[in-house]
């Protein structure tokens, strides 16, 4: 099973984390955390990467009907989305997939809430139509 559902698109870095944040919104998700690893790792390694950052995205009411059914899940949240510029002009946009992700939880109660947020990541993703690569 794929851990992760993704999209290369032609548009650049900073058009494409706007857009992605706006589809994920649209979807009833919020930008809880945020690592930009292209600035953690020039700051703490003076190592230069593409951009390249993970937005936590949590859907409030998702979020609390899987905590309501199995307490520890929190460990799992938010669920990440990857912004990353493949080259100038060219940006990957990857959301995880929250049943890949979470294939350890045994706990059937959980699995339509996963499949509703899968399919609410992956509008988001769809939703990013600029000149797919």
């Amino acid at each position: 099973m794929k851990y992760y559902y993704s999209k290369t698109i032609k548009d650049n870095f900073e058009n494409t984390e706007k857009r992605i944040t706006d589809a994920l919104a649209d979807q009833g998700f919020g930008i809880i955390t945020e690592i930009n690893f292209k600035e953690t790792f020039k700051a703490k390694l003076d190592k230069d990467i593409d951009k390249y950052k993970v937005l936590g995205a949590c859907s409030p009411q998702n979020a609390f009907n899987a905590i309501s059914v199995e307490q520890r899940v929190a460990l799992m949240l938010p669920c990440n989305v990857l912004v990353h510029e493949k080259e100038d002009g060219v940006t990957e946009v990857a959301a995880v997939e929250p049943p890949a992700s979470m294939q350890a939880i045994e706990n059937e109660e959980l699995k339509p809430i996963l499949e509703e947020i899968k399919v609410r990541l992956h509008k988001a993703v769809d939703s990013l139509t600029v000149e797919p690569i």
